[in-house]
């Protein structure tokens, strides 16, 4: 008994990315048709649907016609993800998980053996149940709007600017938007992408590390592709501390709208490029494209640290990553663990 019930919740489990797979064209499919195509029953088809709706995917029932998503949407793909990458980065891609719900998917790779030296394991979601930002903050992906990706490397060294490896990542996550024809993306210190002055993403960098040695580091990013309004609103009633972007906002006039795993898989290059790199040489060669999409440098800055708060002039990063900001005249520094940091006024 046992035995056939674990197989029976397995199977329910298959059915949604199944079913999903079948509505993705957001055309009309009769529950006869998709019962046929899954080998299973209507009931188990509208059990499917209603398991759906509880995860907030939008499936609309029409009387006696069938069942359509609310719009269509691209699944995930590893093989369209794939061939975004480039020689190098084709090789050091040890693993590939494409998972369809997950808690977290820094917390899954994280809580997994680190890859090999020089390799990487990548975990990307549809659903993501417990996605974090920054500071604990809870990351809101509605399905099939956004990018939800994680990346698993090996440091040798845990020294070696670690610091600074969430500012390196962002000129990466940049390079590979402006691949896919987003204009205008420019980066927020620590970890945040903007465009126009409006969250479009952001990076949440979790490690295991031994004092003077080796480290395994967990990049997750986020980054909303196309999110309808009634998403962003939902995101910014969450106590975001700005509004919400996406990446079609930055490709308007470039000609169609980005595919998912366009993004995700010329991320994935961009990143395995930028950590060999970094491996070797650290932060600075990225230090100046960093400070070339400084979306703060030269504005007026307030800088959170717990119940207090200083008000300056951004000023740039040092070479650890560190924020320079000129405060009553004075330079100061502050690292990414201690503070937060918004536009005055905002």
């Amino acid at each position: 008994m046992a035995v056939s019930l674990a197989h029976g919740v397995a199977a329910q489990g298959a059915a949604r990315p199944a079913l999903l797979a079948l509505l993705a064209d957001g055309r009309l499919h009769s529950g006869e048709s998709l019962a046929a195509e899954l080998g299973v029953s209507r009931a188990a088809i509208w059990k499917a649907v209603e398991r759906l709706r509880a995860l907030g995917i939008g499936v609309q029932a029409e009387p006696r016609r069938g069942y359509r998503l609310m719009q269509p949407v691209e699944l995930l793909d590893s093989e369209r993800i794939r061939a975004e990458l480039r020689a190098g980065a084709a090789d050091a891609l040890q693993l590939l998980e494409i998972v369809f719900e997950v808690d977290s998917t820094n917390s899954r790779l994280l809580a997994a053996s680190p890859p090999p030296y020089g390799a990487a394991h990548v975990c990307i979601c549809e659903l993501q149940s417990a996605g974090r930002g920054r500071r604990g903050r809870r990351w809101i992906a509605p399905f099939g709007t956004s990018v939800a990706m994680s990346l698993g490397w090996a440091f040798r060294d845990a020294t070696r600017d670690l610091p600074a490896l969430s500012l390196a990542v962002g000129v990466a996550v940049v390079r590979a938007l402006a691949r896919v024809g987003a204009q205008g993306v420019r980066l927020k210190w620590p970890n945040d992408l903007w465009f126009e002055d409006r969250k479009i993403g952001g990076v949440l960098i979790d490690l295991r590390a031994e004092a003077g040695g080796p480290a395994h580091v967990v990049i997750g990013i986020g980054i909303n592709v196309a999110l309808p309004p009634d998403a962003r609103r939902e995101i910014e009633a969450g106590g975001a501390l700005a509004q919400i972007a996406a990446v079609v906002d930055s490709c308007r006039g470039v000609g169609s709208p980005p595919s998912r795993n366009q993004i995700a898989g010329a991320t994935i290059d961009e990143l395995l490029r930028m950590l060999t790199q970094f491996e070797r040489e650290g932060f600075a060669p990225l230090r100046e494209a960093w400070s070339a999409l400084d979306a703060l440098h030269g504005r007026a800055v307030r800088v959170l640290l717990g119940e207090r708060s200083a008000v300056g002039v951004a000023r740039g990063v040092e070479s650890d990553g560190s924020l320079c900001v000129a405060v009553d005249g004075r330079l100061q520094k502050f690292s990414a663990g201690e503070v937060s940091l918004r536009l005055e006024g905002q």
